[in-house]
């Protein structure tokens, strides 16, 4: 299973990308979100609890989240329930209309004769969904800050 979501913001892209690696604020100013709890943490490094909902449905996996300043990406590894294994990178893009976030869901099912009935559950009705509106609110959200002017 591959899925991308992307969106274009109007901000600086450091200010997206730190926005993004804070998962503090997710709940905050991502309605879907319901808790994220911290097992482990550094600044580059973390072992996360994730709840959601998907149309009143709560979903919930266990993360790693790499922060990765260098390359300018936050990168989720699922390590339990249905989805581990998944990979999740977001990236971002500076471009002429604004800078292209984007987020990429990669998934082996470990059991592939059940990926013909798996991926439209979790690929399309969870994964998209939810990547789809954690952009959309966290668009509304970065381009409300003050001072928001696209380098």
């Amino acid at each position: 299973m591959h899925k991308t979501n992307s969106i274009v913001m109007h901000a600086p892209r450091m200010s997206i990308f730190e926005i993004a690696a804070n998962l503090e604020l997710w709940p905050k100013i991502l309605p879907h979100y319901r808790y994220i709890r911290y097992l482990e943490r550094s600044p580059e490094r973390n072992i996360v609890v994730m709840a959601a909902q998907r149309s009143g449905i709560p979903i919930k996996w266990t993360s790693e989240q790499i922060i990765d300043r260098e390359n300018v990406q936050v990168r989720f590894r699922h390590l339990k329930a249905f989805t581990k294994g998944m990979e999740v990178v977001w990236t971002f893009e500076d471009r002429s209309d604004g800078v292209l976030v984007e987020i990429v869901h990669d998934l082996d099912f470990r059991v592939p004769i059940l990926a013909p009935i798996l991926e439209p559950i979790i690929g399309d009705f969870f994964t998209h969904n939810v990547a789809n509106k954690t952009l959309h609110c966290m668009k509304a959200y970065v381009e409300a800050q003050p001072n928001q002017v696209t380098a």
